[in-house]
């Protein structure tokens, strides 16, 4: 039986590709509205997830953090990445999995994942909802080192330029601060990985013990002011690149057999 949660990230995926063709096509209004359907069920996946938190922390029995997953490694890697809203290292996935779920993502699993995604879209392309697929390098359009994604996040999401890093690191800071204001009581890992961003934000804490999730969210959101527009001038100029000269496994896998000429001047 497919959980609330399952159905609300297959309608989000869905929702993606929809906004990503409704760009592509130059529909705006019809873009305008499906981002505002997909905020929306974003904030119901939340709270799904809240739920299901809820129902983990009072079983009759209690469930060791050891215990085996409760779903597959690639859904439990998507839960992750789309909590983050934006493409992160291995070491995050696991850390925010770790805050949020039980059960144990193994790292070495995660290298052999993004190779399974791959050979299964050549297989059969386009079957699944969803591929997890590395971000891409702005200039050369090819798989950025250590570095995962979702297929179905628009391009210039995918995309990392020079300022991304710490853009996606804000951006992730954002949905993690207000994941938590959700939660009435968050574990010690979830608190303890929310204090590793607020220590690289200035303004977002004095302190561990007089941290909130508002304040971190706040100083996130005044930082990302700063560099985003800039950041996705650069992105949106490769994500058109990517789309114009890239075939459709490179657009999510990456250019390995040669470098794309940027059109810059």
């Amino acid at each position: 039986m497919t959980s609330p949660a399952e159905a609300l990230e297959r309608r989000i995926d869905e929702l993606r590709a929809a906004v990503r063709k409704a760009v592509t096509a130059g529909e705006r209004d019809r873009a305008r509205e499906l981002r505002k359907e997909l905020r929306r069920l974003e904030d119901a996946w939340d709270e799904a997830l809240d739920e299901l938190a809820d129902q983990t922390e009072r079983p009759v029995k209690p469930v060791p953090r050891q215990a085996g997953p409760l779903l597959p490694l690639r859904e439990q890697v998507h839960q992750a990445l789309t909590l983050l809203g934006a493409p992160a290292a291995p070491r995050l996935i696991i850390a925010v999995h770790e805050a949020f779920h039980v059960g144990e993502i193994i790292p070495a699993r995660l290298t052999s994942l993004r190779r399974d995604e791959e050979r299964s879209f050549r297989t059969a392309p386009h079957s699944r909802p969803y591929y997890l697929c590395p971000a891409l390098t702005a200039d050369l359009l090819a798989p950025a080192r250590g570095l995962l994604a979702v297929s179905t996040w628009p391009m210039a999401n995918r995309v990392i330029g020079p300022l991304s890093p710490r853009v996606d690191f804000l951006i992730s800071a954002i949905r993690l601060a207000g994941h938590l204001d959700r939660i009435p009581d968050p574990s010690t890992d979830a608190r303890r990985l929310l204090w590793r961003f607020a220590a690289n934000i200035p303004g977002a804490a004095p302190s561990a013990a007089a941290m909130t999730p508002a304040a971190v969210a706040d100083a996130a959101e005044a930082e990302l002011d700063i560099h985003r527009d800039s950041d996705r001038s650069h992105r949106e100029a490769a994500a058109k690149r990517a789309r114009e000269q890239l075939d459709d496994i490179e657009q999510l896998f990456g250019s390995r057999l040669r470098g794309v000429a940027s059109t810059g001047s």
